[in-house]
């Protein structure tokens, strides 16, 4: 696909990762079409980048987005899935001072799952449906992450990640005979406002295990998911750039 002149969908545009692929995509020469719940941070973006308020998780306001992006910027060409929250924690553990049994709660669980499957899920079947509807050969991106692979105290977020790049197949064969591609990145540890969230000692323990001794970059993810975007004999697979990261 040539991304200049295409129109591309981005979720969770607002910050970090999506903000970066959104303000690349349009000096490159996109029609960007930005989701996000934040709209403070979407009013940040480049004017080039069409902005509306979007909760991934809830289906009929994914449905209003995506009509209102074909409104404003025509058929859609590209998907970039990158919405996600993180609300880590373990299954079970023992409070070190009480003793007392903490368990990973349902709604950490359930609202990590509504982001980042449910509403990554809501939005490849909107982008699709409206990319057959008008005929396009289109790509879908989504983003996973290495924590796929299983990562202690995120059993909510693996298990979305770990779904999304298996879908990835799925969608990548469904979606074939319409001339739709459908591949995914698994970043590692990358460096946006959600990793320097993280707390001191485990952000070092991270580091640590990287054998390029850094963090990411948001360019260097978006190096992946431009050739994604490009490359049209590349689907059904997930490409993972974590800096030689093994959990």
């Amino acid at each position: 696909m040539r991304i200049e002149g295409a129109h591309v969908l981005v979720t969770g545009a607002a910050r970090g990762m999506g903000a970066h692929f959104a303000r690349r995509l349009a000096e490159l020469g996109a029609r960007v079409s930005a989701g996000d719940v934040d709209e403070a941070g979407l009013a940040e973006l480049p004017e080039a980048v069409a902005r509306r308020r979007l909760d991934v998780a809830d289906l009929d306001d994914v449905e209003a987005f995506v009509a209102w992006a074909r409104e404003h910027h025509g058929p859609v060409d590209a998907l970039i899935n990158n919405a996600g929250i993180l609300r880590d924690g373990l299954l079970v553990a023992k409070d070190r001072k009480t003793g007392a049994l903490r368990r990973l709660s349902r709604e950490d669980f359930e609202a990590v799952v509504a982001v980042n499957l449910t509403g990554a899920t809501f939005m490849a079947q909107a982008a699709a449906a409206a990319m057959i509807e008008d005929g396009r050969r289109g790509v879908i991106v989504n983003m996973s992450s290495i924590s796929r692979h299983g990562n202690r105290g995120q059993t909510n977020y693996v298990a979305a990640k770990a779904a999304l790049a298996a879908n990835t197949v799925t969608w990548a064969r469904e979606l074939a005979p319409y001339g739709i591609r459908v591949g995914a990145i698994a970043p590692g540890l990358v460096d946006t406002p959600m990793a320097r969230s993280m707390p001191d000692r485990h952000l070092e323990r991270a580091l640590a295990a990287i054998p390029l001794g850094r963090m990411g970059t948001p360019e260097e993810i978006f190096c992946a998911v431009r050739f994604v975007l490009e490359c049209d004999y590349f689907t059904g697979e997930t490409i993972d750039v974590h800096g030689g990261l093994r959990f």
